[in-house]
């Protein structure tokens, strides 16, 4: 049978603080007999890329391929 899990105010205020500043990712908590044990945290980081964003209302331009591009097809 399954022990009650135990969540105390320190475990809550952990918990907090891996998620405050996370803005895309997930918190894994494991439990072990009923008490956690350990959290792994991953995270991601998203970036644009700045260079081929395209500015509403502008038609984006196919750039020719090179030769060596149309080579491989």
């Amino acid at each position: 049978m399954a022990k009650p899990l135990k969540v105390d105010e320190v475990w809550l205020e952990r918990i907090a603080g891996q998620l405050n500043d996370m803005e895309f990712g997930s918190l894994h908590i494991v439990v072990h007999e009923g008490q956690i044990v350990q959290m792994e945290r991953t995270e991601r980081k998203r970036f644009e890329n700045t260079s081929n964003v395209i500015k509403p209302g502008t038609v984006a331009k196919a750039e020719p391929r090179s030769s060596r591009e149309s080579s491989y097809r």
